[in-house]
This record gives structure tokens, sequence and C-alpha cells, in this order.
């Protein structure tokens, strides 16, 4: 009689994983890889690509993540490529996060809005709206890869912001996607060191649009304790938020900390005038990175991470995959289609909410209708949401234009027709689905 297989290897053959990462030369990336690592109990990966176009990237990030993946005595295969069809192949999940035109576009979507007298951010205002143009088209191209490439069922879990716009385009495409923010987790963190309780404790009911969000309630064991949480951490809470304490009392919830853009506009606006400007600290942070990750001494992801942005990622992200893949029906704050769950807005409008996550996808639950003061918000940023992405798609300048006037932070009408040319003019070269209608409206004007 021969020797009997281990049966742990065979339960991962039978349940191999290949997850593709696009995008893995992203500084993010060490984040991510460590979740894979620390929690391969529960998603036992056995092939993770790291894809990316620049090989030194891939290089640099990719020598690092081996380190961190040997260190915490994970044995699945790790390699990179440059090449999209070969790291989607057969891929069961493909997970996005990349930067079209990379740190230095950033920069310009955080600039040029300030000179017209808007916020200067890479997710919201006019910035997030270049963002969105120069992402959508590359973020469907990539798509379409997955749908001919990577297994019949794989999934596509989108990090690439901004993500309810990016995750409005794929479902919208029919691409078996589900986009991921780590605001709610963030959040669930938050809430469960004030409390010093475990955060496995801690369910927030996290409701809006991405970027767009309220916490209506944090159940703790299933009891809501907002109300002692505001009457006893009001000032952290705030200021963890960057928004006025009465401000908060006074909606009787908790805003993400990118509603600040809205409630708090010309604060904002004044303080990114006088050189506050998240882009360029971020440039400098990345720099770091690079050249910390290209030391051959380091196995860990480095404190200096947390600068960066993104925490609780890999925790989000680990999660959500693993509830696809073993169907544990888990809830989890997530961007999806709305399918009537949160009440005045289309069923088809991407939204971000609670939802339980199984092998057949994440069902969002349904949420308490949203007051007046959050909800007609809402309907005007899911309109814009879905103007840009036509427009992302078109290269039409009405359409983006319509897009800007509808945006919340945007609406006038002469700024946002010089917005938008400076826009289109400070990308071309990721635009190219624009030069023909704006060589056009040169011509007309």
């Amino acid at each position: 009689m021969g020797v009997l297989p281990r049966w742990d290897v065979i339960t991962t053959m039978s349940r191999r994983i290949k997850i593709a990462v696009v995008g893995g030369g992203s500084t993010y990336t060490p984040e991510l890889i460590d979740g894979f690592a620390r929690f391969q109990a529960r998603l036992p990966v056995d092939e993770l690509v790291l894809y990316d176009t620049s090989p030194e990237r891939l290089e640099s990030v990719g020598g690092v993540a081996g380190r961190i993946l040997r260190k915490q005595g994970w044995r699945g295969e790790l390699s990179t490529s440059t090449d999209l069809v070969e790291a989607v192949s057969g891929a069961n999940f493909v997970i996005i996060q990349l930067r079209v035109g990379g740190q230095a576009a950033r920069l310009i979507d955080e600039t040029l809005p300030l000179a017209h007298g808007f916020i200067g951010q890479e997710t919201t205002g006019p910035g997030g709206f270049a963002k969105a143009l120069r992402t959508v088209p590359v973020v469907l191209a990539i798509a379409e890869a997955v749908r001919t490439h990577a297994a019949d069922d794989a999934w596509i879990v989108d990090f690439t912001n901004p993500v309810g716009i990016v995750t409005q385009a794929l479902l919208d495409a029919g691409h078996r996607a589900i986009g991921l923010c780590n605001s709610a987790i963030h959040f669930q963190r938050v809430f469960a060191s004030l409390l010093e309780v475990d955060p496995d404790r801690i369910e927030v009911e996290h409701v809006g649009l991405n970027h767009l969000t309220w916490a209506r309630s944090v159940r703790l064991d299933g009891s809501d304790v907002l109300p002692e949480l505001l009457s006893t951490h009001l000032e952290a809470i705030a200021e963890h938020v960057e928004l006025p304490p009465e401000l908060l009392t006074t909606i009787d919830a908790i805003p993400s900390k990118y509603l600040r853009f809205y409630y708090r506009t010309a604060e904002i606006l004044q303080a990114q005038r006088d050189g506050a400007i998240r882009a360029k600290d971020v440039l400098q942070i990345e720099s770091d990175l690079l050249e910390l990750y290209r030391d051959p001494r380091l196995d860990v992801k480095p404190a200096v991470l947390a600068k960066r942005g993104g925490a609780f990622y890999s925790e989000a992200a680990v999660q959500l995959i693993a509830s696809l893949h073993d169907d544990r029906g888990d809830v989890q704050v997530v961007n999806v289609v709305n399918n009537g769950a949160l009440p005045g807005l289309p069923d088809d409008a991407v939204v971000e909410v609670p939802a339980r996550v199984g092998a057949s996808g994440a069902h969002p639950i349904s949420a308490r209708a949203l007051p007046a003061e959050f909800l007609g918000l809402v309907q005007s940023a899911k309109s814009y949401e879905r103007l840009t992405v036509a427009a992302a798609q078109s290269g039409d300048m009405r359409t983006a234009l319509l897009s800007l006037i509808a945006n919340p932070l945007v609406r006038e009408f002469a700024r946002a027709q010089a917005v938008l040319a400076e826009t289109i003019e400070a990308h071309w070269k990721d635009l190219p689905a624009f030069h023909e209608s704006f060589d056009r409206a040169i011509q007309t004007n």
C-alpha cells in the first residue's frame, strides 16, 4: 500500500484558488499581501499573481511581497507579470487597484480645481470626475480580459477610486463585480477601540454612496450604542471625521470623513489654497515606501505604510473574497446594485450598504429610508455618477459638462465649462476618447 497523501493537500487541491492583483506594483500591495498571509487559514490561496505595467515597481513590490509571505509561512505560489492575459488566466478573483496617470495625475486632480474655486480631491468634485474619466475605460478593458480569460465564475473586486463610479460602470456592463472601500471597516475598528471591545462584536449601519455615507447605528452584540458613542466620545469621533461635534448631534449620525468636503466646503477650500494638498504628501510617502521595499532585509509591511491610507484594506479584501469563496454568508459593507435596499434610489444604482456575502455574491440588506437632509444629496450625487460613467465611455463633451453641473460640489455652469476644458487638456494622453469631441468643441467656440 502506498503512502496516503496528506488531507490538507487534498483539500487545497480540491478548492484551488488563484487571485490576480491588477495594479500589483502599487505601494498598497504589501498591506494586501500581509492580509493574505495572516488569514491563510480561512482563505488558502494557491496562486497569487501581481500584474502591473511597470517592471520596476513589480520588482520592488514583488520582492517585499515574497519576503512577507515566506516569513509568515505562506504555502502558495507568488509570481509577477506585465502580461494582463497571463495574469488573469484562470483566476477566480481579480482585485483591481490601479491609478491611471499615477501620482502626477493625482496632483493635478487636487490642484487644478482650486484655481476655479472648487475643492481639490481625488474622489469627489472635479478631481474625482477627472479620475473617473481616466479610469473607467481602462477598468472596463481589464474586465473584458477577465471575462474572456479568467475562470467562468470569476469575481472582480474593485478597490480603484472612485469606487462607486467604477463599480457602477462594471455592473452596468454586466461584469461579476463588487466594489470595496475601507471606510466602513475603519469605522468599525475605531468604534470598537472607543468601546474597548472586539471589532467582531460591532456592526455598523453604514449607508449611502461610496465616500458619501453615514453611520446611522452602531450595534454592539445587536444593541444600538450610537447614542452612547455620541454622548461619551463625541469630541474624539468629531475629531476623527474632521467635522464639528454639533453637526453630529444635529444629524444624529456619524458622517464619513469625506463628507467634510460637503459640510465644510469653504474651510477646506481655503486650507487647500493655503497649501494643504494631500497629493504632495503622498508623492513623498510613495517614494519613501518604494525605497524601503527595495531593502532585501524588509520582510514585514513597514510602519510608514499606515500614512499612505487604506487602513484595514487587507482585512476587508480578505474577508470579502473568503466569503465569496466559502459561502459563509456574513454581513459586510460593499458597493453593489441597490435592488430596493436603499429607498429613494433606482434598483440598478450602485450603493454602499451592508450586504450578506456568499458564493452567489453580495445581497444588500434593506435599510431604513434616508432622511431628507441625506437623501437629496445622495440622489444628486448618484445622478452625477451615472452621467460620469456615460461621459467616460462616450468621450462626449456635452455629457461631461452635464456631469459636472450635476456634481454637488460644482454646479455653476461657467466655471464647470472652464474646469472641464482644462481637465481634458491636463490629462490629454489619458483621455483618448475625448480627443475628437474636444477638438470639435474648440472649433465650434
